[in-house]
């Protein structure tokens, strides 16, 4: 696929009232006709999302999604504005403010929409200055604040220039989009095209998308065969950015708008969210309807207090802390703004859980700071899954393979670990300190790997267990255990018999106890040497020709065929002697 990288374009939504000349003043500005149907153009009428796309006077690309105006569209105008960052709000000279121009106003303000120009529109048929005034002030009391206003005819074209100077300025202010970003493109539509497949549209807002991507839609993997923005094929899109992509593999029936194409991994999918509204309406509804980016899904609300809602969402989205949302009650045609707070927020099964979780999500900041109190509720978390909540990782966390602890949790766990280790001691003496997993439960840790953060000295990982550097065996087994030492230490291959180890109280759990501590080594079932058998072993083999025989090499070290047999064998493991095809031996 030929073309260049996509970059450095600016990305606008309309909005006001249907008959303001929303479409006309697009197609003034770009030379471009932005409603797509034939019924749209036949009754004059936007239903649905329009495109089009100019290039400024200096130089700088503009892309405008055009919403529908009328009240019954109020979905798809949602669809449009949702990702993007920046509105034109057209108000018309010969109308004024009209219910549906608060109501996309108020949808603005609710999306937090900080940047905007204000356009009256038909100032050849009516006195501008008044309307200007007037919709200038009803916008300084929104997130949009002190907005420039431009009175423009699209009909003579007087001002179509001063509206594009106006954007111009308006625009540099944009903040910088994040290329580096998870890619998260809400579809706004999806159709086929005759050899090539399937084709969704959407605004790029964070992140870069190449041919030879592969995203996430659903519960799948889908590939990007081509880009395209602006109408023209592109080697990379990189935010802010209108694109279009082909995709690989999925039948555009299997697409529907307000499905998202997402970095594998980098979002947390989910139907439980914890949001802080912007005001606390005197009433809220049960239920109501959710927006982000393209989507609309609906959501039953369950009041914490104040100002938090939980929202248990019909189906599930992709979202991220720090998202703003739309909570739209249809029946009283109003919006609520929402900051997702907890995308995987905990059970509330306790009486008063509902206020004390209000008073976590009040007291809790935003950014790294909030990130810190967020581990610290969690203790533990998957470092992928607590970056796809949209959290970075906080100041003095402790990374453990692919978990994160809490900062200072893994010295307080530390803490407590050798009184878990004593008492596990106190209840079973003959072992050097409690199985990996039963260190983890008493810690309440996910996984054993954890431990590897609070295991300290004089404590130790060892095979399989946390052990006291100097365990030592209960003072009767040590009795015993030194009385076999000391038969060994005067005749090295005299292994006691099966008897002689009960008579002196070493039973199998004693033995393996002994082994354990170092005191002694297992050749086989009913065989214990002392340590440092394998070097006297193959001195006295030293003296023996080579290639030597198994009876010769139990006369060199003066025991019986029950001891050398498995002496032989456990030596021919280790790599001390070597097995020749005759059943001979020499040494390695």
């Amino acid at each position: 696929m030929s073309g260049t990288d996509e970059g450095g374009m600016d990305v606008i939504a309309t909005a006001g009232h249907v008959d303001h000349g929303k479409s006309t003043l697009v197609r003034a500005l770009t030379g471009m006709e932005p409603d797509r149907w034939e019924e749209e153009r036949r009754r004059g009428l936007t239903i649905d999302l329009g495109f089009a796309w100019t290039t400024l006077p200096s130089g700088r690309r503009l892309a405008v999604v055009d919403v529908p105006g009328h009240e019954r569209f109020v979905g798809n105008m949602l669809a449009g504005v949702g990702s993007v960052p920046a509105a034109l709000v057209v108000v018309a000279a010969d109308d004024g403010w009209s219910a549906q121009t608060a109501e996309h106003v108020a949808v603005l303000d609710a999306l937090g929409v900080r940047h905007a120009l204000l356009a009256v529109t038909k100032a050849d048929l009516a006195d501008a200055r008044p309307v200007l005034d007037d919709a200038r002030e009803r916008l300084a009391a929104t997130s949009m604040g002190a907005v420039p206003g431009v009175a423009v005819s699209a009909a003579t074209g007087a001002g179509v220039p001063e509206v594009a100077a106006a954007l111009e300025a308006m625009l540099a202010g944009l903040p910088a989009p994040d290329r580096s970003a998870p890619v998260r493109l809400w579809i706004d539509r999806a159709f086929p095209i005759k050899g090539a497949g399937t084709v969704v549209t959407g605004t790029l807002a964070a992140g870069t998308v190449a041919p030879g991507d592969r995203l996430q839609l659903g519960d799948r993997e889908v590939g990007v065969r081509g880009v395209q923005s602006l109408g023209r094929p592109v080697e990379r899109a990189r935010a802010t950015a209108r694109v279009a992509l082909n995709l690989r593999g999925i039948a555009v029936e299997e697409i529907a708008r307000g499905d998202a194409l997402l970095t594998p991994g980098a979002f947390r999918v989910t139907v439980d969210v914890d949001v802080t509204l912007d005001v606390a309406p005197d009433r809220l509804p049960a239920e109501a309807v959710v927006h982000v980016g393209s989507a609309a899904v609906g959501a039953r609300l369950r009041p914490l207090e104040g100002t938090a809602v939980r929202l248990r969402l019909a189906g599930p989205l992709p979202l991220r802390v720090g998202d703003r949302l739309l909570v739209r009650d249809p029946g009283a045609r109003r919006v609520l703004g929402a900051d997702v707070r907890d995308v995987d927020p905990p059970e509330l099964r306790r009486r008063g859980a509902a206020r004390q979780r209000a008073a976590e999500l009040a007291a809790q900041p935003t950014g790294a700071a909030g990130a810190a109190v967020e581990l610290a509720r969690r203790r533990v978390v998957r470092a992928a899954d607590f970056a796809a909540m949209g959290w970075p990782v906080p100041d003095g966390a402790t990374a453990v393979g692919p978990w994160l602890m809490a900062p200072g949790l893994a010295d307080q766990l530390a803490a407590r670990l050798p009184a878990v280790v004593a008492r596990y001691r106190e209840l079973r003496p003959l072992e050097p300190g409690p199985p990996v997993d039963v260190a983890r439960r008493a810690l309440e840790l996910p996984d054993a790997e954890l431990l590897r953060a609070v295991v300290r000295p004089p404590l130790a990982l060892r095979e399989g267990r946390v052990s006291a550097a100097t365990a030592g065996l209960p003072p009767q087994v040590q009795q015993a255990v030194d009385a076999v030492r000391a038969r060994l230490a005067a005749d090295a291959f005299a292994a006691p018999e099966a008897p002689d180890l009960a008579a002196a109280g070493l039973g199998p759990r004693e033995l393996a106890a002994a082994v354990r501590d170092g005191q002694l080594v297992k050749i086989a079932d009913g065989v214990f040497l002392a340590p440092g058998v394998a070097d006297v072993a193959r001195q006295r083999l030293t003296g023996l020709p080579a290639p030597f025989t198994l009876s010769q090499a139990r006369s060199a070290w003066g025991t019986t065929r029950r001891v050398a047999v498995p002496l032989m064998e456990w030596l021919d493991a280790r790599g001390v002697t070597e097995r020749l095809p005759d059943n001979t031996r020499r040494l390695r």
